[in-house]
């Protein structure tokens, strides 16, 4: 059986960028964050692997990057290299794959944002001592 990609939503703020893959059930999770890219691999609630590896726009800072899984999902938060510096788009090359989408639902204006950013970043800290 072949891999498939995992649908991803993503958003960017001043000093982070958010990806969700987007999988019910996972099991065997790895998420490998590296300076200028993503690799993410899971299996799915019915046993099918995924696999996402994406070039990031710009480089981050994949020591202070963390992921969080949840039942539905797996949120990442890449810390950016160079802060306050918008990234018009997730992926290094100008492409538009069909299982990456931008997450309006959270997407916004950065104006008196680094609050509402901060307070994201330590929500998913704090859960992550449940793990």
């Amino acid at each position: 059986m072949e891999r498939q990609h995992a649908r991803t939503l993503w958003y960017d703020r001043p000093k982070y960028v958010f990806m969700e893959f987007c999988v019910e059930d996972s099991t065997d999770v790895s998420v490998l964050i590296e300076d200028h890219r993503i690799v993410f691999s899971c299996r799915n609630g019915d046993g099918v692997e995924l696999y996402n590896e994406i070039e990031f726009y710009a480089k981050v800072n994949s020591k202070d990057s963390q992921d969080k899984r949840s039942g539905r999902s797996i949120t990442c938060f890449v810390r950016k290299w160079k802060e306050k510096v918008p990234w018009p788009r997730l992926t290094k090359k100008d492409i538009k794959p069909v299982w990456l989408s931008v997450d309006f639902d959270n997407w916004r204006d950065w104006e008196g944002d680094d609050e509402m950013e901060l307070a994201q970043v330590e929500h998913y800290a704090e859960d992550d001592s449940d793990n």
